[in-house]
């Protein structure tokens, strides 16, 4: 056994120290074991409550205020960022992010760039709903006019 591993203590809960108790047993290094591939490791499971209708709806709407956040973020550096809004304060763009609002230029190129995935995202989803919206429409046309001939 080499001097590390010798050299080692073994982690104790600080309510107990008595080594047969299961909540020290859970904490115990299993280093120090013969074989730790073989150790037991004990899991306690949670169980989950289920969403109500109501926060089911409340969790989508506060997400749907993220993602609108992250976007109208995104956006707005975007425009802080090609305009040089930030001249009269900052030399760099960099520093006026890291002055202002506490996080690096990359973070902010970051929040433009999900803006972009967003819109692109939204700008296509809707393409592809008005054009079957307009099959869905031309095909009840088609029927109807079946139908009366």
């Amino acid at each position: 056994m080499d001097k590390s591993t010798r050299n080692r203590k073994k982690s104790t809960s600080p309510a107990s120290t008595d080594s047969t108790s299961g909540a020290n047993s859970a904490n115990e290094d299993i280093s120090q074991q013969e074989d730790p591939a073989t150790a037991t490791i004990t899991v306690t499971a949670v169980e989950v409550e289920e969403l109500s209708e109501e926060e089911e709806s409340d969790r989508l709407y506060l997400e749907r205020r993220v993602e609108r956040a992250v976007f109208e973020a995104g956006k707005a550096l975007a425009q802080l960022r090609d305009r040089r809004l930030y001249r009269s304060t900052h030399k760099t763009f960099e520093d006026y992010c890291r002055d202002r609002f506490g996080h690096s230029r990359q973070k902010s190129n970051y929040l433009i760039a999900a803006a972009d995935v967003y819109e692109n995202l939204t700008t296509i989803c809707y393409i592809h709903l008005n054009k079957y919206i307009k099959q869905q429409q031309q095909r009840s046309l088609n029927k109807g006019f079946y139908n009366v001939v």
